[in-house]
């Protein structure tokens, strides 16, 4: 079986969604499960929705209506009734729309009626529907044109803890449901970046979780390969938003893949490679814009092609310094309040450096709880924090390239290993 992954970009039209099924008639779609993200940038618009949802209440329906309009804009233009009247019963009768009031209809009675004040729990039942939403209109649309498909639950099969917008797997039960579920001899569809926990809550894998996804259905049915459609050409050197040039990997290392991921290579999720190379499964990032083209192979032991310095940037971190009261040295069980501090918090670290009386972290403040660590930090530590930093992350580097990234800047931290270098700067 074979595992293929379409991002928001890929589906974020009606156009996009018919090339998707032409892509699909060209290469071949049985014995295939096919993950589906948001349509474009219906989680940043379902994000709005949670913003108002707790900040403006005002605003909160004409939010719903925007999305709603979205996805209903598309809809008729797949099912050619777009010179119907939206309101006529032509249009309220058919499947796929009464569908999608369905859904709409579903998420108004949640915001009505629920009580939790959780923001990370509000998040995760309002953004899923992105996802559920996009599969049933692809399902639906692709059953229409003769490319018949079963449509699935993902919650009905990956199994998570609690932790809302980054749950963590129960692997074993997500496997069992996986193997029964799934017939692997027919065109599957779901979502991805969704979950369950043990409550049937929807879960979140983390943002851009999709990918992540299709690893873990890659895993549980030993899936041949796993593909990644994205809009670029496959994996690059470097993003090409902020560095001229960049150039297509045609192969890489699990190791190194995994390396990217996760100092921040927006082409790959970080959590995705880990259970893919435990089977040695081949992940494939392709074009769906040139589906023929190569792409890039993920595999082990793969040598880096070509070898060429690979750069990452993170925007928008937080430079945190700490150092003793009291002058003491930072040792081990200060480092250890540290860790439990930032692990309460939900900070991810990205650097770590440390002499004997200073301590200098690098973090993104996904969940907003920068000003509670600051002052828990504070307690114990003499504490200064810059925000608005950028981290550079260089594999493989040369002088050339650091003098590049620092041009124009002023670099706070730096950190240098034989085949890595890090930065962290501001700019000027």
């Amino acid at each position: 079986m074979q595992v293929f992954k379409f991002g928001g970009a890929s589906v974020k039209d009606a156009k996009a969604i018919k090339h998707l099924a032409s892509l699909l008639h060209q290469i071949g779609c049985q014995d295939t499960l096919i993950i589906v993200s948001a349509m474009g940038k219906t989680t940043n618009a379902l994000e709005v929705v949670v913003d108002n949802y707790f900040n403006n209440k005002a605003e909160l329906t004409n939010a719903i209506q925007e999305v709603k309009k979205y996805h209903l804009d598309i809809l008729m233009d797949l099912f050619d009734v777009h010179d119907f009247d939206r309101h006529s019963d032509q249009v309220a009768n058919h499947p796929s729309f009464k569908k999608l009031t369905v859904f709409f209809d579903e998420l108004s009675t949640f915001l009505k009626h629920n009580t939790a004040s959780d923001y990370n729990f509000v998040y995760d039942q309002v953004v899923g529907y992105g996802e559920l939403i996009s599969t049933t209109i692809i399902s639906d649309y692709l059953n229409y044109i003769g490319i018949q498909n079963k449509w699935h639950d993902v919650r009905h099969h990956i199994k998570t803890d609690y932790y809302y917008r980054n749950a963590r797997v129960d692997w074993a039960l997500t496997k069992s449901l996986i193997t029964l579920n799934i017939d692997p001899t027919v065109l599957n569809i779901t979502q991805g970046f969704l979950g369950c926990d043990p409550n049937n809550f929807t879960t979140t894998l983390g943002r851009e979780g999709s990918d992540y996804t299709a690893a873990i259905y890659g895993y549980c049915l030993n899936a041949k390969n796993v593909t990644i459609w994205k809009d670029v050409p496959g994996v690059l050197n470097a993003d090409p938003r902020y560095f001229k040039n960049a150039q297509l990997l045609n192969k890489i290392s699990y190791r190194e893949a995994m390396e990217l991921a996760f100092y921040g290579a927006s082409v790959i999720h970080p959590k995705t490679l880990q259970p893919l190379q435990k089977k040695e499964i081949p992940l494939l990032v392709k074009s769906f814009l040139n589906p023929e083209s190569a792409g890039t192979v993920i595999s082990k032991n793969a040598t880096l092609d070509p070898m060429v310095p690979c750069l990452i940037v993170k925007k928008g971190l937080v430079l945190i310094s700490l150092s003793s009261l009291d002058f003491s040295h930072i040792i081990e069980d200060n480092i250890s309040m540290i860790f439990n501090i930032l692990h309460t918090h939900k900070m991810k670290v990205s650097v770590i450096q440390n002499s004997a009386i200073s301590f200098s972290i690098c973090v993104d403040n996904l969940y907003n709880n920068l000003d509670k660590l600051l002052q828990d930090l504070k307690i114990k530590f003499k504490v200064s924090c810059k925000k608005n930093v950028s981290l550079y992350t260089i594999l493989h580097y040369n002088q050339d390239i650091i003098d590049q990234v620092e041009l124009g800047k002023t670099v706070l931290l730096k950190q240098l290993t034989p085949e890595t270098v890090q930065v962290v700067t501001h700019s000027n």
